[in-house]
């Protein structure tokens, strides 16, 4: 007579490597260690593009260039909401030089945090991060203002015009606030310009690059590329949750954004770190997906 034998497979015990490796990753995304490598990364990768910028071709410093000014601005983003440490002050010193010169950091910081804040997404004059405007403005502005603000409404004119476009209105917001006699940021602004000149004595007396080099082929790039993650961020509609996209985006553009294309998750923990939000994404993908209504594009391509 055979007996038969039980083909029930035990679980496994982790081996001691598996648990010391898992602890040490745990560790390492505990102090924010994948929040500094891209610091680093991007700060090294900035100052040797700069540095041998009269050896390389402009078509190697056009899109380096660009993805480095991006991603840089990708890690003042997550300085807002408080990463790698838990010092406001640490966070800002670590992310102020502003490699896109156009913009103070601390002034983007508020603004966006005011974006976060409000419960009127996308609505002019509430969100101030919204490309809308209020029929009564508009119905005021001339055609030719017409047609060059519905160009930027393409991704055509956002990419070409755009920056000049985001540029000019907010030097223009910010130098009205202070003709108002809104001096709040006057201290910000004096330390943008010598942040500013700083750089740009790097740029162009030491690295012996062309200004315009720099505008063309970093700056406006730069600005370029975090408009084209902003381009159908936010959506109007009737239901608040429902206002705010998904793109799941490739390798390169997730490392570019530093995850901000899971926009409707990043929304709803604003606070999370950046390398945990695709996991979360993955996991709870239909829970996202229903709650933004659909709201959703595979890759940038779309």
């Amino acid at each position: 007579m055979s007996v038969a034998r039980s083909t029930k497979t035990l679980p496994r015990t982790p081996d001691a490597s598996s648990v010391r490796a898992a602890g040490q990753q745990a560790r390492w995304r505990r102090v924010e260690g994948p929040t500094w490598l891209v610091l680093a990364g991007t700060y090294v990768a900035w100052l040797l593009l700069t540095w041998h910028s009269p050896q390389l071709p402009w078509w190697v410093l056009l899109p380096l260039g660009g993805y480095f000014v991006c991603l840089h601005g990708s890690l003042q983003h997550e300085a807002v909401h408080g990463h790698p440490t838990r010092s406001r002050l640490v966070n800002t010193l670590l992310v102020l030089p502003p490699l896109g010169l156009w913009m103070p950091y601390v002034i983007y910081r508020d603004t966006h945090l005011e974006h976060h804040r409000t419960s009127d997404l996308t609505l002019p004059d509430k969100d101030p991060e919204s490309f809308y405007i209020p029929a009564e403005r508009w119905n005021r502005m001339g055609k030719a203002a017409q047609t060059l603000l519905e160009f930027n409404n393409t991704l055509l004119g956002r990419l070409t015009i755009g920056p000049l476009i985001t540029m000019t209105v907010f030097w223009f917001r910010e130098a009205r606030r202070i003709a108002q006699g809104d001096h709040q940021y006057v201290g910000v602004w004096l330390v943008h310009a010598v942040t500013v000149v700083a750089l740009l004595w790097w740029i162009v007396a030491v690295c012996e690059m062309p200004l315009w080099q720099y505008l063309v082929f970093f700056a406006w790039p730069g600005l370029s590329l975090t408009l084209l993650r902003s381009f159908l961020e936010h959506r109007p509609a009737a239901v608040p949750d429902q206002r705010t996209a998904i793109v799941e985006g490739t390798a390169l553009t997730r490392l570019l954004f530093l995850n901000n294309n899971y926009h409707t998750l990043h929304h709803e923990q604003p606070a999370t770190a950046w390398y945990n939000l695709r996991k979360i994404y993955q996991s709870e993908r239909g829970r996202i997906l229903a709650k933004n209504g659909g709201y959703f594009f595979r890759d940038y391509g779309e």
